[in-house]
């Protein structure tokens, strides 16, 4: 049994019904979340400000998209703030219309599912195993070239890779030539460090097809307010607005959001410095464990379990002692021997490891008697 109901990991209400574990005991590897949680203070300031819970938020989402223009460089008329990224992908396919959407496989479900919902054909090509399941320039170029709208994860769920900065140069000038807009997803790109990320922010404005969508939710710890923002040629952008309704976005959520584009930089500093050293040890463990991985940036792994292990039964093994992975068996172009894990805190992962240990060194038990 699917135990990814809603096509998304992090559903703790499942995962309890199925394996009698507290959602609140869960280690859960099924979401990719900030390890270090919120930052600090700003649960203080969350208790502070639910008294706003009484009026209306602000429509137009007005203070935060002033610190998001100063911060990312832009002017304010290029920023839609949005219920989480998902809902600025879903604004994009409303607001341009286009009949047909091009996605990169193995990729977040959201492209396929919201492009469907809306009433588009979907488009794919396929990454390879030879290119940690990136798709070559060239099949990429061919599906902007074959669409109206294509998505471009960057770095890509599930295996956290990028794309290289001309790469992203080739597939924005192909959405300029054809007409399609490109949709880069970089919500998880606040995960790797600025000397690495690879970003057509600086030349956003060079190219009017593209879209840039970013998640808060993500980094800031914040999956249960919900909050993201695309960035994009004015004019695009307020196709976007025109179709979200009115206050998408809570008070409580804005007020996060501006908190945190004000917290201290050493908090960012934490995480990153925080992310590589677990996600280096992750992989070298899981390699001693026999598993495979493939070369990820980002706060999760795509791994790919030892035989007989598929997904669904480490899933199974790995749940019944309390922790929590995302299969991803059924990820296009992926196996079903795939699941991905989040980079957590040092506990959690040596948890993890742990118990993943057990699992598979009783497995080998049981194969000699």
């Amino acid at each position: 049994m699917v135990l990814e109901v809603y096509g998304h990991g992090g559903d703790l209400v499942t995962a309890s019904a199925r394996y009698g574990v507290a959602a609140r005991e869960w280690t859960d590897f099924s979401a990719n979340i900030n390890p270090l949680g919120p930052p600090p203070g700003l649960l203080e300031v969350l208790r502070e400000a639910l008294p706003d819970i009484v009026r209306y938020p602000d429509p137009g989402h007005r203070a935060l998209v002033t610190l998001l223009a100063a911060r990312l460089q832009v002017e304010e008329g290029a920023l839609v703030v949005g219920n989480g990224a998902a809902e600025n992908m879903a604004l994009a396919l409303l607001g341009l219309a286009p009949g047909k959407v091009g996605v990169v496989e193995p990729c977040f479900s959201e492209y396929r599912t919201l492009a469907e919902q809306f009433g588009a054909r979907v488009l794919s090509v396929f990454g390879t195993e030879e290119r940690a399941f990136r798709a070559t320039p060239e099949e990429v170029e061919g599906l902007i070239r074959e669409t109206d709208l294509a998505f471009i994860g960057q770095p890509n769920n599930p295996n956290g890779v990028q794309y290289g900065l001309d790469e992203l140069r080739r597939f924005a000038a192909a959405g300029e030539r054809y007409g399609t807009y490109v949709v880069i997803d970089e919500a998880f790109i606040d995960f790797i460090p600025e000397p690495e990320r690879r970003t057509l922010l600086p030349e956003l404005l060079d190219y009017p097809h593209l879209i840039l969508v970013r998640s808060m939710t993500k980094f800031y710890a914040i999956p249960g307010l919900r909050l993201g923002y695309a960035i994009a040629h004015p004019e695009t952008a307020r196709r976007m607005r025109d179709k979200q309704v009115t206050w998408s976005v809570n008070a409580l959520a804005l007020r996060a959001g501006e908190f945190c584009l004000r917290a201290d930089v050493s908090y960012e500093r934490a995480t990153l410095e925080l992310v590589k050293e677990q996600r280096e040890k992750l992989v070298g463990e899981l390699t001693r464990l026999g598993c495979q991985t493939w070369p990820g940036e980002a706060n999760f792994l795509l791994v790919r379990v030892p035989e007989p292990w598929t997904a669904e039964t480490m899933q199974t093994a790995l749940g019944r002692r309390g922790v929590l992975v995302r299969s991803c068996a059924m990820y296009p172009g992926l196996t079903k021997r795939d699941i991905r894990v989040a980079v957590k805190e040092e506990p959690a992962c040596d948890k993890l490891l742990r118990e993943l240990n057990a699992v598979l060194g009783d497995s080998l038990k049981e194969e000699s008697c």
